[in-house]
């Protein structure tokens, strides 16, 4: 089994969904795992859950378009466990869905904050510790949608091509101080964030059709590829984006 013993993990959007998912697998591994939200009672619910299952979960809440918000996230990891070897940035947001050329400056300026800046400003609030201990791992939660347009998330899928392209300049630019930045890229995946897509019986039949394996993934589907990008059997892996989408982006 791949191992995350002595290792502290920090897991934005870590109180539900994909994010949670992977802070249990991350605790299951052996690592110290931090959980970031912007909602107390979602943290306190992944953290109980957590613990009926034996694992334990440090929450703390954050809104991550806020770098003064990002950095003490940091900062308590630090005082807690004296360094961080592995961020996952996974919250994002979506406020529109419609037309592009109906979107507004708001919806721009919100999902650009959360899932483009937000990412960054992480990424730099943690380099310090990791650029120190030649270490370091960082998985940006991208999507499909980075690699083909789905159909009234124009803002969002840009927002995750961008996101794509911060990993390769990251990889880039941290690679000589032994730190790995990869991409995931799920597919549709059950979640709260994506039940408009499955809680309607025909979008959701519409979907399930397009995906060769002929069915919607979980958050733990993700988990797993997660966990591998942040043990040290990826060390010579930067740069790259991992799809887990059940085959659809396979398909001319």
């Amino acid at each position: 089994m791949l191992s995350l013993i002595k290792k502290s993990a920090i897991v934005s959007g870590g109180s539900k969904g994909i994010g949670k998912a992977i802070a249990f697998k991350y605790a299951q591994a052996g690592a110290n795992v931090v959980i970031c939200s912007r909602k107390k009672e979602n943290l306190n619910d992944a953290v109980i859950e957590a613990e009926s299952n034996g694992l334990k979960l440090i929450p703390i809440e954050c809104n991550t378009s806020n770098f003064d918000s990002i950095k003490s996230v940091v900062d308590l990891t630090l005082d807690k466990f004296g360094k961080v070897d592995v961020l996952v940035n996974n919250a994002a947001t979506n406020p529109y869905y419609g037309p592009i050329l109906n979107s507004e400056d708001s919806h721009w300026n919100k999902i650009f904050d959360v899932n483009v800046k937000g990412y960054f400003n992480f990424a730099k609030a943690c380099s310090n510790s990791m650029i120190k201990n030649n270490s370091g791992k960082i998985i940006n939660v991208a999507s499909i949608a980075a690699k083909t347009p789905l159909e009234g998330l124009g803002v969002y899928n840009i927002s995750k091509a961008a996101v794509v392209m911060l990993t390769k300049v990251l990889a880039k630019e941290l690679g000589q101080h032994n730190i790995q930045i990869n991409t995931l890229a799920p597919g549709f995946i059950k979640t709260d964030f994506s039940k408009a897509l499955w809680n309607d019986e025909d979008t959701y039949n519409k979907i399930v059709k397009s995906i060769p394996q002929g069915k919607m993934g979980n958050p733990e589907d993700i988990s797993g590829m997660a966990l591998y990008l942040a043990s040290s059997a990826s060390d010579f892996i930067t740069g790259s984006t991992f799809t887990v989408d059940g085959g659809i982006t396979s398909k001319p």
